[in-house]
């Protein structure tokens, strides 16, 4: 069944209705806005709450629903456009983002999210433009400097994504990703022992990342340290078996350098066999509902 809007059923039906031919005056049908408001607000929470559970196709039926009854929220279409990224509709996402700025021009987050889709789809400088126009709306916001460092590493501009991520920091201590993410721009600028730092210093604030972790036991691995390179790495993808797949590792930036590497330690019998163990115990997990 196809969902459809109130709105609609409204119309269809006073379309729909013929007044008997003694009728002195037509039928007119009575709207009340603010209970359609209300309504639109109410599908827009039953929206995220299904996004959460990743029921991303009802979620969007009920967002854009939302957007058809209370279209001058600009909440609503930034809804639409969060599950319609997740879903990888960037060019979808972009077009209800551009509606919702075209409502609230000066809402910084809007920005922040249009830098966001630019980065999926590989539009560094038109994300780097956009995020930069966020902070200057809100500035020393910690995720959008995060944001703007990730730009300037693809780039290879590591001199502007060090100092962007230093900013991140400045404004938020514990951003150990910030921290990683420097580890990673060190490591393909060749200075292991500084990555090998950061990436200590991410698992100080947070010891079950497995990121940082696999990232740590690869620069000990290559460095000489092969025993506890490995189990860093059996530790790391026991966690989370994802980081065992090079294409993940690409989305999550890392460098030519640092996968060439990783490729070497994913090799060795004792990472493979952990990582194996690992995947299995990941496939028989029940699924989220």
């Amino acid at each position: 069944m196809k969902l459809t809007t109130f709105l609609s059923l409204v119309a269809s039906a006073s379309l729909s209705w013929a007044a008997p031919a003694f009728a002195l005056t037509p039928h007119t049908v009575t709207l009340n806005f603010e209970e359609l408001s209300q309504r639109g607000l109410e599908l827009a929470q039953e929206a995220a709450q299904l996004s959460q559970f990743q029921q991303y196709l009802l979620a969007l039926q009920r967002a854009e629903l939302a957007t058809q009854l209370v279209p001058g929220d600009y909440r609503v279409w930034a809804l639409v456009a969060d599950i319609q990224l997740r879903t990888n509709q960037t060019e979808a996402a972009l077009v209800a983002l551009q509606k919702a700025q075209a409502i609230a021009p000066e809402e910084p987050t809007l920005l922040f999210a249009m830098g966001s889709v630019y980065f999926r789809q590989q539009n560094y400088a038109m994300a780097a433009s956009s995020i930069q126009a966020g902070l200057r709306l809100k500035p020393n916001v910690p995720g959008a400097l995060f944001d703007l460092g990730n730009v300037y590493y693809v780039q290879k501009d590591y001199i502007k994504a060090l100092a962007t991520y230093e900013q991140a920091i400045a404004q938020k201590e514990d951003f150990w990703e910030a921290i990683n993410n420097m580890g990673l721009v060190r490591y393909e600028q060749d200075d292991r022992n500084q990555a090998i730092s950061f990436w200590r210093q991410a698992l100080k604030i947070n010891d079950k990342a497995s990121e940082p972790q696999l990232a740590l036991g690869v620069a000990l691995f290559v460095q000489g340290d092969r025993e506890e390179g490995i189990n860093q790495a059996i530790m790391a993808l026991s966690r989370d078996s994802r980081y065992g797949d090079v294409d993940f590792l690409r989305e999550q930036l890392w460098g030519d350098r640092i996968l060439a590497d990783t490729a070497t330690l994913l090799a060795v019998p004792a990472v493979r066999e952990a990582l194996i163990r690992a995947r299995e115990a990941a496939e028989a997990e029940p699924a989220l509902p």
